[in-house]
């Protein structure tokens, strides 16, 4: 590695602390919810024995809504003109209806059928990406367009993943909460409690950033670039040719592509985990299983803050990209050592590959936001229009679409290894074979393909700089020295 040319940050374009502070705070509710619903799942195969490929196709359907619903708010976002701004009010009301509808998403009755739970979950969780859509979208564009400054955009995007990695210090103990036989009498009634838990806290959390953050408002330009709604007709005209020449722009697609093969890989794994801990190092033992994911959990979300640091720096001194490769070739070898650390006769073994896939979700978080800054700004160099709200919503829609991928592949993979929730742990040795391969193999090739994509991306540090001196020239004003 080699150190690229650098630019000091300018007084008027760094983010204060505290104003760094509240924006994070939006991604402690977002890494949340989603940690919530990826993980509260397993209640409906383990709580109430629904069939695993259910479970994936209940947990998928949903997130393909959100091809159409989060470009549409992304737009919608762009083009709001009110007095409170274009993100705020959609931030303060989707906080309150996603906190609402969650808590509510859980409340599930007991000694119905399969497909009762399945359609009143579908049915349910459509309600609530909606909501969690309304209060995301706008959430992300607003990080975007905080500071135009290369550098000041990745301690922006750090602060923010640091704060979210909070969700993930807690996620990993709410299978052990909700079986808890101290608490409750059975898991479902677990997970209703915790929904209702986690609601109340993304309502009075969720709101903050609508309330203290100010946007930007000509803070970042002199003379604003257009959006949609000044060259096109309102409405589906104006959506479309944004939603079009948005999913065009190659700098884009590799962040995209590389996003999904990440955090795919991670997610599967993250599915695939429970049942290896549980029924290979354990034998079955759900609790102690339980105990020692959360350990590993916890862990996971030390070393990420650690992560964070690391790639931060690593960024301001060797650019984004080689940072990226760091980062997740750290997070390879991770997933090889699962193969020689996950030991029935050294359970703690388990812990050792946790620091270095850490490296993964939490190099990739702190990087690709603000990757995608800079990508805002060359796609105004070529249209001359601002789109934080179509490029965030579509780039997390990629992430929740890998989300869904992996819940729904995960469920059909776990069919396909023969695993039978009512064997306990007299899995067959098969099972438990092709359990640990899916666990390390999946994430490893998904992440190699992901380098070659960044590989591919564009834009330096250099050409980044570059292209904010055209832009401010091309709106009249003078560069920072």
């Amino acid at each position: 590695m080699s150190s690229s040319a650098h630019h000091e940050t300018a007084a008027e374009d760094k983010i204060s602390g505290i104003q760094k502070f509240i924006y994070g705070l939006g991604a402690l509710v977002n890494n949340l919810l989603g940690a919530a619903i990826g993980g509260m799942v397993i209640v409906l195969n383990l709580g109430l024995g629904m069939n695993p490929a259910l479970v994936g196709l209940v947990s998928a359907l949903p997130r393909l809504t959100d091809a159409i619903t989060d470009p549409l708010m992304g737009y919608i976002s762009d083009n709001t003109k009110s007095k409170w701004g274009r993100r705020r009010p959609y931030i303060f009301v989707g906080a309150i209806a996603a906190g609402i509808v969650f808590a509510l998403l859980w409340q599930l009755p007991v000694g119905q059928s399969e497909n009762f739970y399945f359609w009143l979950f579908l049915a349910g969780s459509l309600v609530f990406y909606l909501a969690y859509t309304i209060f995301a979208t706008p959430w992300v564009a607003l990080g975007y367009e905080l500071t135009p400054d290369y550098h000041e955009r990745t301690r922006l995007m750090a602060t923010q993943n640091f704060m979210g990695q909070m969700a993930y210090l807690i996620a990993p103990w709410f299978l052990w909460f909700m079986q808890n036989d101290m608490l409750f009498d059975n898991m479902l009634e677990g997970a209703g409690w915790l929904a209702i838990i986690i609601g109340a806290f993304t309502i009075c959390v969720g709101i903050l950033p609508a309330i203290f953050l100010k946007e930007p408002n000509q803070r970042i330009v002199t003379q604003a670039a257009p959006t949609d709604t000044d060259t096109f007709p309102a409405g589906i005209k104006g959506f479309f040719q944004g939603f079009a020449t948005t999913i065009k722009f190659k700098p884009f697609l590799y962040l995209c592509g590389a996003t999904f093969l990440v955090f795919n890989g991670f997610m599967m794994v993250s599915s695939f985990q429970f049942y290896v801990i549980i029924y290979y190092v354990f034998g079955g033992d759900t609790s102690l299983g339980s105990e020692y994911a959360g350990y590993a959990g916890t862990l996971s979300a030390f070393a990420t803050f650690c992560v964070i640091f690391i790639v931060s720096k690593l960024s301001s001194l060797y650019g984004k990209r080689r940072a990226f490769f760091f980062a997740i070739g750290m997070s390879i070898l991770g997933y090889a050592l699962k193969w020689i650390c996950y030991d029935p006769d050294y359970p703690l073994m388990l812990l050792v590959p946790v620091p270095f896939i850490a490296f993964g979700l939490g190099g990739l978080f702190t990087l690709m936001g603000s990757m995608i800054a800079d990508v805002c700004d060359f796609d105004e160099l070529k249209t001359e229009k601002r789109r934080e709200g179509m490029f965030g919503s579509i780039y997390w829609w990629v992430v929740k679409l890998g989300m869904a991928a992996a819940l729904a592949t995960g469920g059909f993979l776990l069919n396909a290894t023969g695993f039978d929730v009512a064997l306990n742990g007299n899995q067959a040795e098969s099972t438990i074979f092709l359990l640990r391969i899916f666990d390390a193999l999946v994430p490893i090739i998904c992440s190699v393909i992901a380098i070659w994509l960044i590989y591919l991306y564009p834009v330096t540090e250099q050409k980044a700089n570059d292209i904010r001196a055209q832009l401010e020239a091309k709106r009249g004003k003078v560069t920072a020295a």
